[in-house]
């Protein structure tokens, strides 16, 4: 088997270590530094440390707090102007997976020509973007340790892709404290999405013995900590493992790319600006159901790494727990069973199943699939309709 690894972003994982990231960001060797975030994570005052941290090494910085959901190339060139006016030398993205892409898009822009736009797909990006520090705030998207950013034109209500080695952070930050005070809503649908990478980079046809073994890693201890950081919320361990475990399932699929579950909630937010989290959490169930007889012993692994008793069933039976078990993890999260709750609109059926198609994920989803197929996955999760035996 041929296969390769890389992953150069440094990684610093503990309690309220953000209120040293001055020092560490100096390292760098920068002076002036964009931080960019959303309004949320400015009034919620989780920059306070942060911003202290720089002060505390004479470190200069200016906020953009214009991300929203699904980012935009406008809001990117926005952000790319604040930048070069301030003539800052690095980005610091706080906050879920929108502000740490923005803050990617941001600095890929301050290096290289057009519009973000220009650079959807792999390998387009000629000059390398100006430093990027990525600081989570959510256990969820992983994109702290990924090659990759999503951006949404919005003339065309679909969210790109644009994937780099250049675009991996230098340094990635994760301080549990940052995600103790997180909405349950929040804490739930970010999980899954961190599980949905897991499960979809373990499966996948470009997966390597490396990116399974994070990707299985993730599972485990997600499936042990996750409805515990969602009940318990104020408990640290469970916050710190679930960020951990975000930073694995995206180091995993930064390898080894997704599926089909991220082809089309890209496009569910990209048509009906549905958050990314939620939309994975819906859609995985149904997008399992479909790739089950692809994948059998992947997800009797995957039953096993859930905490999963398997004793005695045969492996057809255990990877069908594992999708139930996946169906389970929703309900006790209150996490919608179709994404008709969500707010799709299946009068866009025709452009969902052409946007879905488009996307590279496709190609490496465990079972092949075509327009069709696409189409029937989105009418099942519409409909909230999966097989007896998993209901």
């Amino acid at each position: 088997m041929s296969y390769s690894y890389f992953m150069p972003t440094r990684v610093l994982c503990g309690n309220k270590l953000s209120d040293q990231i001055g020092e560490v960001v100096q390292e760098l060797g920068v002076q002036k530094i964009l931080i960019v975030t959303d309004k949320g994570i400015q009034h919620a005052r989780l920059l306070e440390g942060i911003v202290q941290s720089l002060l505390d090494v004479k470190l200069d910085y200016e906020i953009y707090n214009e991300v929203e959901p699904n980012p935009s190339s406008e809001t990117i060139e926005k952000g790319t102007k604040f930048l070069k006016e301030h003539r800052l030398e690095a980005v610091l993205g706080v906050g879920g997976g929108s502000s740490i892409d923005t803050a990617k898009a941001i600095a890929i822009m301050a290096t290289n020509p057009g519009s973000i736009l220009d650079y959807e797909g792999v390998g387009k990006i000629k000059v390398a973007p100006i430093p990027i520090i990525a600081v989570p705030t959510t256990a969820g998207t992983g994109s702290e340790v990924t090659n990759s950013t999503v951006i949404t034109n919005k003339e065309t209500s679909f969210k790109l892709g644009v994937l780099s080695s250049f675009i991996y952070p230098k340094l990635a930050i994760l301080d549990p404290i940052l995600t103790l005070h997180l909405p349950q809503s929040i804490t739930a649908s970010t999980g899954m999405d961190a599980l949905t990478h897991a499960i979809e980079s373990y499966t996948s046809k470009a997966a390597n013995p490396v990116s399974q073994a994070l990707a299985l890693k993730a599972i485990k201890l997600i499936g042990e900590n996750l409805t515990k950081a969602y009940f318990i919320g104020t408990e640290i361990v469970y916050r710190e493992k679930m960020l951990i475990a975000s930073m694995m399932a995206g180091a995993a699929f930064a390898q080894s790319r997704l599926g089909n579950v991220h082809a089309i909630s890209h496009t569910l937010g990209g048509v009906f600006n549905i958050p990314h989290g939620i939309a994975n959490a819906v859609l995985l169930p149904f997008v399992m159901e479909f790739n089950l007889p692809a994948c059998i012993d992947q997800y009797k692994d995957i039953a096993v790494a859930l905490g999963i008793d398997i004793t005695g069933l045969s492996t057809v039976k255990a990877a069908e727990k594992a999708v139930n078990y996946v169906i389970e993890m929703n309900k006790k999260m209150n996490i919608p069973s179709n994404i008709k709750e969500l707010g799709v609109n299946m009068e866009q059926l025709n452009k969902l199943v052409k946007d879905s198609m488009r996307s590279g994920n496709v190609d490496v989803n465990p079972r092949l699939t075509n327009s069709d197929d696409i189409q029937q996955i989105i009418e099942n999760a519409y409909n909230g309709k999966l097989k007896a035996f998993l209901r």
